[in-house]
């Protein structure tokens, strides 16, 4: 019998994507989706090992792979134009 998938909460942090950060939403968007690691990294289409260092925010991964994941999860990210943050502020 498979293990259950423990659903982990969307992190609350705010303030500039890090390496971890982004590890930290992808895993939880994954098992919030009830996905296995292998699961998800075949509906990714890459391998484990990569699945698991985007998660655990190690090196050696190839930044078209960690967009590539995001999009097939469903993990959203943004570029806020630099010129809109000088607008808002002003």
């Amino acid at each position: 019998m498979a293990n259950k998938i423990k659903s982990l909460p969307t992190p609350k942090d705010k303030g500039p994507l890090t390496v971890k950060l982004l590890g930290q939403y992808v895993k939880a968007k994954r098992t919030q989706s009830n996905l296995r690691l292998e699961d998800a990294a075949l509906l990714c289409n890459v391998a484990k090992d990569t699945l698991t260092k985007i998660e655990n925010a190690r090196g050696g991964v190839r930044f078209e792979s960690i967009l590539h994941v995001c999009q097939m999860l469903g993990v959203e990210l943004r570029v806020v134009p630099w010129e809109y943050k000088l607008e808002r502020k002003a």
